[in-house]
């Protein structure tokens, strides 16, 4: 039987760039790349080409691991006096409301396209070219504004994309207006740009004539990211951290990652309650454990060892343990042979400026408050910044095997803890735990919590016992995430569901279809 794919989506771009590789008879790897580069290319304003990544791959017969392609501190070889500008904040009412930076400044060295690249040597079976071509074809042919774009656009577009021209032309209308949904764009510097990147492979955003022009672009703009920031990128291959829920065993992004250790805590709260959780539990970590995420890690100067002591402290001892002290996209694929792929890319809120001539859009990672809490350009050059990102593979007996994930900033480990929960230990299909209502505990500067809440009557009465305040919005509001899940069943059928929260785009395809 010929190979079947699963994918979960972020829109019917991505969804056909990856059904398309599937269809030529591509893996789950090649499928969720594919998806994920396509994503990049024109998800406009929420990710970009030059985002930071984690793939969490779980081969048939090997142990899993996860590709920590993640955004780096830039400014290799630039002398102390060129740090600290190049700035502009931006406010925003996104959500509760946003404050950020914008401007060359604002950009981290991107890390997203390598670890496509090491992803597919690893783990692909089809050609580099043949997992970017879908993405080209789509910026030249013209894709679909999604409401996401739009939405994010509508509170962007003046602000922080205004000032910079070539950022501008990307995300506006000809007469100057912001893209709205239904609208088609064209990407056409993007798509010659992805067309080298087709026949030259990923070090044309390194070492390449891409990677210059960034640089070039950099520093006649106060930026950082110089040429042996780019040159000297490397993804780096990390065991995953691995825990138990249900009969489930769950691969989970590792430390440095602040995403991972997080839900991998609140997962395994839940777990020791078993069937017996309620609404009051689930608050109830969120706070204790976002509460110390606050504290320590917002400030780590070493994300690595607080990472691993938080997981060894948790272990021991339980929640009574803990010390004291953007955007994104997320796309999931499993095939019918048992191979998993989970990839979350982020782009921060994009810095609003692009380098002329290549249709990019740059990440504003440097510029997002709670990413940099010890200061703005105040990481070593080259040091990995924090991430949210959570990309996880699962496998249970009987032969089920699941890739899941979400993009949501802090909103990440608190959608999959919910879903995760109630799929894994309840047995709610998938898609209904999907669309199942979700809180969210939010720390204020002073250290309060509030919950961010969707409307449900169970989890007004938990924050009320809790003695919280409550802040809420709409039902499947966007803030709360996007979960999108592929997976295998004990039978061998193959599903994928996605979040109506965000543009949810599944299918599955396979050579057959």
């Amino acid at each position: 039987m010929a190979r079947q794919v699963a994918l979960a989506a972020t829109g019917p771009t991505a969804l056909d760039a990856g059904l398309s590789v599937a269809r030529a008879g591509g893996n789950a790897v090649d499928v969720a790349v594919a998806a994920t580069l396509a994503a990049m290319a024109t998800e406009v304003a929420i990710v970009s080409l030059l985002s930071g990544a984690f793939v969490n791959v779980w081969p048939v017969h090997e142990p899993p691991e996860v590709i920590d392609g993640n955004v780096e501190m830039p400014g290799r070889g630039l002398p102390r006096e060129s740090f600290g500008h190049g700035v502009r904040e931006v406010r925003m009412d996104y959500g509760p409301g946003v404050t950020m930076y914008g401007g060359h400044g604002a950009v981290a060295t991107p890390g997203a396209v390598p670890t496509m690249g090491v992803a597919m040597e690893r783990h692909g079976s089809m050609p580099w070219s043949a997992v970017v071509s879908p993405a080209a074809a789509a910026c030249r042919a013209g894709y679909p504004i999604g409401a996401s774009s739009a939405r994010y656009l509508g509170f962007t577009a003046g602000p922080l994309f205004g000032a910079d021209a070539a950022a501008s032309a990307i995300v506006t209308r000809p007469d100057g207006t912001p893209l709205q949904t239904g609208d088609i764009a064209y990407n056409l510097d993007l798509a010659d740009v992805l067309d080298s990147l087709a026949a030259e492979g990923s070090s044309l955003f390194t070492t390449g004539s891409v990677g210059r022009a960034i640089a070039a672009d950099m520093a006649a703009n106060e930026g950082l990211v110089t040429e042996a920031d780019l040159a000297a990128y490397a993804p780096i291959v990390r065991e995953p951290v691995m825990r138990g829920l249900g009969d489930w065993s769950l691969a989970i992004n590792p430390p440095p990652s602040v995403g991972g250790p997080m839900l991998a805590v609140m997962l395994g709260e839940l777990s020791s309650l078993g069937e017996r959780w309620s609404w009051t539990d689930v608050i109830d970590i969120q706070r204790r454990v976002l509460a110390y995420r606050h504290a320590v890690h917002d400030y780590s100067t070493d994300l690595s060892a607080d990472g691993h002591a938080l997981l060894s402290a948790v272990e021991r001892y339980g929640l009574a343990g803990l010390p004291t002290s953007a955007s994104t996209a997320h796309i999931s694929a499993v095939d019918s042979d048992g191979l998993a792929c989970a990839i979350t890319v982020s782009s921060g809120y994009l810095s609003g400026v692009a380098t002329p001539g290549t249709g990019l859009l740059h990440n504003n990672a440097l510029g997002e408050p709670e990413l940099n809490r010890l200061g703005l350009h105040a990481l070593t050059p080259g040091t990995r910044l924090a991430s949210n990102m959570a990309p996880t593979t699962a496998r249970s007996s009987g032969g089920r095997v699941l890739a899941i994930g979400s993009p949501g900033a802090d909103r990440i480990t608190t959608a999959l803890m919910q879903v995760l929960g109630r799929s894994c230990l309840l047995g709610t299909p998938l898609g209904e735990a999907i669309l199942a209502p979700r809180a969210h505990v939010s720390h204020l500067a002073d250290g309060t919590a509030v919950v961010d809440v969707e409307p449900s009557e169970q989890i007004a009465e938990a924050v009320a016992e809790l003695g919280l305040t409550a802040r809420e919005h709409g039902p499947l509001d966007m803030f709360f995430g996007g979960v999108g899940a592929a997976y295998r069943t004990t039978t061998g059928a193959m599903y994928a569901d996605g979040d109506p929260r965000r543009e949810a785009a599944v299918g599955v395809a396979g050579p057959a279809d």
